[in-house]
Formats: structure tokens, C-alpha cells, sequence
């Protein structure tokens, strides 16, 4: 019996020897070539590339949130003093307007522009020889075109009518003193074109500008600003055309430029509110005059007249209203009429502007437009320049337009 199981166990153990060699003998067959071999062995590359010689298996660290996760510091930067220089604003001065005692004489060559259509063109047809019907009617024509009205116009003619008949022989420096006579009449020398800017005691004067968005108004409230520093009034001025930004912002430019306050509101605002204010810093400064800038739409004349009837009612709080001045486009002819019609039944209007009066032959306006409101022109624009407002002189105004 023991024989028997030592003989199972020696065949056992000689099987798994002849099994170890098979298997070995296989794998060795496997295996590459220990010779090199001519042909480059092609083998796939690691699932995961390693990072020079050093690197190591990647281990887990604890996730952090993004406020646990801390900036780099930056590295300031040192400039040298000669690299960065100071800049510094500087403040602009404060300009000194000219003078307004004989600013429309010195701003004549502009205004004698318009001479060629008006006086000239009347002295021309005055010098002929005969004066028939045909004549009359081109000068009637020439004044009309010159928008002097129709009115007025009929009334020039029958005057020079009558007296070149009397006159007889007329010399051309007779006819133009004639002529001369005739439109000083039709104008008016004996009108107060004064403006009323003296106010009370404890209160200064209160001037309020309208007029159609466009016509110059907003310019014009600048440059009458520069006209009352002129004189030597200190002013402060009021932007109540609070539903156009870029208005308050020009009207504080032209303030800034000769040290003249602005008080203006959010865009958008209540205007009487902006001229209450203005007028209440006017008191406290001790200021000469107030200039209020107001908004001037025309979509609907209810709108308009509910507006500035509400800001003629508040500042008038503080104390009378002194002026109100209609700013009028003077290239605009008889549609600046229209717009005059309008603003004279909202409010009570006592003086006109005339802008944009340079280079034109419209200079006729300035009679047409004092016939149908029943006010007088006070100031004529006669060019961009902030100075080229001046105050209106009838002689010095037809004396441009006829010539010497």
C-alpha cells in the first residue's frame, strides 16, 4: 500500500516538472529577439506620458472652494520719477468780452452783406431816368423779397413816390438820403430798445429768453450773458431746457467762459422748478441779472403755453419778470412770423432777438417782425463769434444796408 502512494506521488511531481517546462519553453518564444534586427520595432506609447525622469504618480489632494483659492501678489512696478510725468488740467481763463457801446458799427462789413438785395438794389432802380410803373413795381418786389412785409412795404413805396415826384432831379447821394429818411421812418428811432435788466432792491433782474429749438437760443442766452458781463453785470444763469442735455451743457460752457454761474436740473426735470432755483441763487449771490433758457418745442401750443406759464408764475414768486426776449431766425423770413404769433399769446413778450441776421437779404425782416408783435428788436446776431451779439441801433443798421 505505501508503495502505491509513493508511486502516485513521484508521477505527480513528474508531471508538473514536464508542465513547468512546456510553459517556460512558450514564453521564451515570446520574447523579442535579443539580436538587433534591421527592421525598427513599432510599439504603442504609454497610456500615460511621464514628465522628464522625475516624474512621480500623481497624488489626490483636497478639493478647495474658488474663496479658499488665494490671488497671486502682484509685483509692483517701480517707474522711474523721469517716466511718469504729472498731468494736470489746466484751468482755462476767464475770457473778457468786448465792449457792446458800438458793436454793431464794427460788425457793419457783416451786416452790409445783405446791402446788395436791399439797398443797393433800391438806390438802382431810384437812379433811373424815368420812373415809370414798371419801375415801382420792381421796387416794391425788392422790398418784399427782402421780408419787409406787404403792409409796410406799400406804405415805403407811396412815400418815395410822393417825395421823388417833389424832389424832381434826384443825384445819387439824394436819393440816398432820401431812401435813408424812408427806412429809419418804417424801423423807428424813437422806440426804447433798452433792456430792462435792474430788478429791485434785494432782488436782480429777471430775463427770460423763449424761442423755437433751433433759431439760436440757447447761443443767444450766452452771448446776451457776455453782453450784460460786458457792461460790468455779473449774471448767473439758468438751463430750464431741462428735456435737451446737450442745451444745459452748452449753456454752462458759454458760463464757464466769463465766470457766470449755471444752475441747471436733472435732464428730463421740471423747468419752472430749474428757474425757481436760478433766480433764488441770483438773490443769494447778490447777482445783477438772471437769464433763464427755456425749453422752446412747439409739438402742440397747449403744452408749450402751460409750460412757460408755469415758469413765468414761479419765478415771478420772487419778483417781477423784467424781460422776456423772442429769439427769431432771421433766414426763416415769414415762418419766423408764425412762430412769433405763437410765443405772443403764451407769453407777453417786450423784445426781440434777430440771429443769423449776417450774409442775408433779409434784412427787411427786422420791420416786419416789430409790425406784428408791436415790440422792438433789441439785439441782432450778425455771425458765429461769441461777441457778434450786439445791441440793435437803427442808424447804424441802415446806414449798413444802403452804403455810403
Amino acid at each position: 500500500m505505501e508503495i502505491v502512494i509513493l508511486a502516485v506521488v513521484i508521477a505527480l511531481v513528474a508531471v508538473g516538472a514536464v508542465t513547468g517546462l512546456l510553459v517556460s519553453s512558450r514564453r521564451k518564444k515570446q520574447l523579442p529577439p535579443s539580436e538587433p534586427s534591421s527592421t525598427p520595432t513599432i510599439t504603442a506609447p504609454p497610456a500615460e506620458p511621464h514628465v522628464g525622469e522625475e516624474a512621480e504618480t500623481p497624488r489626490e489632494e483636497p478639493r478647495r472652494i474658488i474663496e479658499e483659492v488665494g490671488l497671486p501678489e502682484a509685483q509692483a512696478t517701480v517707474v522711474p520719477e523721469a517716466e511718469a510725468p504729472v498731468v494736470t488740467e489746466p484751468v482755462p481763463p476767464v475770457e473778457v468780452p468786448e465792449p457792446t457801446a458800438g458793436r454793431l458799427v464794427r460788425l457793419r462789413a457783416r451786416l452790409s452783406r445783405s446791402q446788395t438785395s436791399l439797398g443797393k438794389g433800391l438806390l438802382t432802380l431810384l437812379s433811373r431816368e424815368h420812373l415809370d410803373e414798371e419801375t415801382w413795381e420792381e421796387v416794391e418786389d425788392t422790398l418784399l423779397t427782402a421780408d419787409v412785409g406787404v403792409a409796410p412795404t406799400q406804405e415805403l413805396v407811396e412815400r418815395l413816390r410822393e417825395r421823388v415826384r417833389v424832389l424832381g432831379t434826384r443825384t445819387t447821394e439824394e436819393l440816398r438820403g432820401l431812401l435813408r429818411e424812408e427806412l429809419l421812418q418804417l424801423i423807428g428811432t424813437d422806440v426804447d430798445r433798452s433792456l430792462r435788466t435792474d430788478g429791485g432792491l434785494d432782488v436782480p433782474g429777471v430775463v427770460m429768453v423763449v424761442g423755437v429749438n433751433g433759431t439760436g437760443k440757447t447761443t443767444t442766452t450766452g452771448k446776451l450773458a457776455r453782453v450784460l458781463i460786458a457792461d460790468g453785470r455779473s449774471v448767473v444763469l439758468g438751463a430750464a431746457d431741462t428735456f435737451r442735455a446737450a442745451a444745459t451743457d452748452q449753456l454752462q460752457t458759454w458760463g464757464e467762459r466769463v465766470g457766470a454761474r449755471t444752475v441747471r436740473g436733472p435732464e428730463g426735470g421740471d423747468p419752472a422748478s430749474v428757474a425757481y432755483d436760478a433766480v433764488k441763487e441770483g438773490i443769494a449771490e447778490g447777482a445783477d441779472v438772471v437769464l433763464i433758457d427755456t425749453a422752446g418745442r412747439l409739438h402742440t401750443k397747449t403744452g408749450l403755453m402751460d409750460e412757460l406759464g408755469k415758469v413765468k408764475r414761479v419765478v415771478e414768486k420772487h419778483g417781477p419778470l423784467d424781460e422776456v426776449l423772442l429769439v427769431l431766425d432771421a433766414t426763416t423770413g415769414q415762418n419766423g412770423l408764425v412762430q412769433a404769433r405763437v410765443f405772443a399769446e403764451v407769453v407777453d413778450i417786450s423784445g426781440i432777438v434777430l440771429t443769423k441776421l449776417d450774409g442775408t437779404a433779409k434784412g427787411g425782416i427786422v420791420v416786419a417782425v416789430q409790425r406784428e408783435l408791436g415790440v422792438p428788436v433789441k439785439l441782432v446776431g450778425l455771425g458765429e463769434g461769441a461777441d457778434d451779439l450786439a445791441p440793435f441801433e437803427p442808424e447804424a443798421f441802415v446806414d449798413a444796408l444802403i452804403g455810403d
